[in-house]
């Protein structure tokens, strides 16, 4: 019996035939905008044998450039030039065919949405990262949805959905804010109707609409309105390199090219130097950015130019519709390099004050800044990245708390990782973080050792770069991530039922409280203190597995010194003249103790001080 090919078995498994599909099913974008910077606009069109109808359109700044046809006849691709003079309004769309009924879709352009948008990501934020689904739950009729494939709701298991939704997270905005975050980040909230797993939403299967068991398109606008009502930003998940086994396209898919097809299932190397090794074989090259995430996750084809367009201007639509200011982009190193380039530029030239990060996930501080932009290690190509997830900093302060004390190990890991910003054309773009869903929580990381967590907690919220914290970083959330991804449970107090509520101070314990309040004070510190956002830093070689460093401006001085090690220590103040001198007294920003900078300085074991100067 001849092996059937996997991929073709998985299609046949997931879809639907065409006879049971209305004669036009959808055309995306459903709607665009005038004025837009870029006046080209591809329009995917999928209905019952719709190539085999002619297309007509009337509308006063629009010209239809060019109808393409693909292999699969059920499906066009209309090129569309959209005039700057165009006026908004609605059109129709006709496909015509002989002897048969007209099929008709209103088209709509519509006005520039002149609402906050597009702000941008810099070192004056603080990202708060949740998923959606482990939060809150605000609104309880939309936890199972009628037709969709998961219906499972299971809060005892971390693989079901938990009923987590917008609502939940707009109701608990006040939290976030008074702890000091100026950002929210959430993990993927567009349509995942995968059959297992649904909840963490990086297997799409629709790019226009947002999962209805998180709520609606208009519901996730009013979180992003509501954001920006409280001076906050949203940034959105983005995933270019796959998307989900029941994607619309999947299901029928518009061409072989649509995704990269292998004899039988290949995935993904996942090590990213055969991005840039010079040595690098195709074979390796082709393995690691052609191969798939996952058997329910394929792999799109970015060289193929009806993708790169269909999805880069899905991310243009949440933009202007939503009114998004950042991107964090999923699986950076596993895409085509040269399309992620060209969406980065299409990314900027539309929206000169958008910013963006990628999930560069590799070790290795060259390894990390091949990935960004600027060609300053001498890639092949400008990849437009401003930042990325700085991973190389999250195990170089690991290291700091958990490595014995040795000339590469310790605390020196944090000063020669960030001796090596040179490489980044600008390291302040990087998000810095303890943890996040993909990792252990870092508390358990370090061995629930309250000291040595505050003191990561004040590396984070004053060193360079756009901190990020994990949803409960700020009242010790533990556990790790194998084997049963306990790194995903519940914020306890999201959900009505729940006998305690994390949301309060009440409803914390005196560890959580201890931990919580120290957060938001130094949160609120950062967000205050321009000094400890943009100012300058000066780091000095550690001694005796001591790491101390400087944050400064013209109005202000901050001395944070890093004591990971289990004894006190006395540090002689007399190295730092280069920063303190002038200065007689040091103000604690935790304690509001006073030092004297006359002498010497004690540092309790397993601690941060964060000293602002003073004369």
């Amino acid at each position: 019996m001849k092996q059937i090919r996997w991929i073709t078995m998985l299609l046949l498994m997931a879809s639907t035939s065409m006879a049971q599909i209305p004669s036009l099913e959808r055309i995306e974008p459903a709607n665009w905008w005038v004025k837009m910077q870029q006046p080209f606009l591809q329009l995917i069109v999928h209905g019952n044998k719709i190539a085999e109808r002619d297309v007509k359109l009337e509308y006063p700044g629009v010209t239809l450039l060019k109808v393409n046809k693909v292999e699969n006849p059920n499906y066009l691709f209309l090129d569309l030039n959209i005039d700057p003079s165009t006026a908004p309004g609605t059109f129709p769309i006709r496909f015509l065919k002989k002897g048969s009924k007209d099929l008709v879709f209103s088209y709509e352009l519509k006005a520039r949405n002149t609402g906050t948008k597009a702000q941008g990501l810099n070192a004056g934020d603080l990202i708060y990262l949740i998923m959606p689904d482990r939060f809150a739950n605000g609104d309880t009729t939309n936890d199972v949805i009628k037709g969709m494939q998961e219906t499972t709701l299971n809060r005892d298991s971390m693989y079901y959905r938990h009923g987590g939704d917008i609502q939940g997270i707009i109701n608990h905005l006040g939290y976030l804010q008074e702890l000091g975050a100026t950002s929210l980040w959430m993990t993927p909230m567009i349509t995942n109707d995968q059959p297992q797993a649904s909840y963490h939403g990086y297997a799409a299967t629709e790019q226009f609409r947002t999962d209805p068991r998180y709520g609606t398109n208009e519901l996730y606008k009013t979180l992003a309105d509501s954001l920006h009502k409280r001076g906050m930003k949203l940034v959105m998940d983005l995933v270019h390199n796959h998307i989900g086994s029941q994607h619309w396209t999947m299901k029928d898919m518009p061409m072989k090219s649509w995704v990269h097809q292998w004899p039988e299932f290949t995935r993904s190397s996942f090590r990213a130097q055969p991005d840039f090794d010079p040595y690098a074989s195709q074979y390796d090259k082709d393995i690691m950015t052609n191969g798939w995430f996952d058997n329910h996750m394929p792999d799109l084809d970015q060289s193929n130019p009806f993708v790169r367009n269909y999805f880069t201007q899905s991310h243009i639509w949440w933009i202007e519709y939503a009114g998004v200011d950042a991107f964090r982009l999923d699986t950076y190193p596993y895409n085509d390099g040269e399309f992620m380039a060209a969406w980065g530029k299409a990314i900027k030239d539309a929206y000169p004050t958008f910013t963006f990060f990628g999930e560069v996930w590799v070790k290795g501080v060259a390894d990390q800044v091949y990935f960004t932009q600027g060609k300053t290690v001498n890639q092949h190509l400008d990849t437009q990245l401003p930042g990325l997830t700085d991973f190389n900093s999250l195990w170089a302060i690991t290291g700091a708390m958990n490595d014995k004390a040795a000339w590469d190990d310790g605390a020196v890991k944090l000063y020669t990782t960030l001796a090596s910003d040179y490489q980044y054309q600008d390291p302040m773009r990087n998000v810095v973080f303890l943890d996040n869903h993909d990792l252990s929580r870092f508390y358990s990381v370090i061995g629930e050792n309250k000291g040595k967590y505050k003191a990561a907690l004040a590396w984070l919220l004053t060193t360079r770069g756009i901190p990020q914290l994990y949803y409960g970083n700020e009242i010790g959330m533990k556990n790790f991530s194998a084997p049963d991804g306990l790194v995903r449970e519940d914020f306890k107090g999201g959900w009505k039922n729940d006998k305690v509520n994390k949301f309060t101070a009440a409803g914390r314990n005196e560890e959580e409280n201890e931990l919580h309040d120290y957060v938001q004070k130094l949160a609120n510190y950062r967000k205050n203190n321009p000094v400890v956002q943009t100012g300058k830093l000066m780091q000095y070689i550690p001694q005796n597995n001591v790491y101390t460093y400087f944050r400064y401006n013209a109005d202000k001085t901050v001395m944070i010194i890093l004591n990971p090690n289990s004894d006190p220590v006395t540090i002689d103040v007399s190295r730092f003249k280069e920063r303190t001198t002038g200065f007689s007294s040091a103000h604690d920003i935790v304690t509001d103790k006073t030092y004297s900078l006359s002498d010497s300085l004690h540092v309790p074991a397993t601690t941060t001080l964060v000293l602002e100067l003073a004369h």
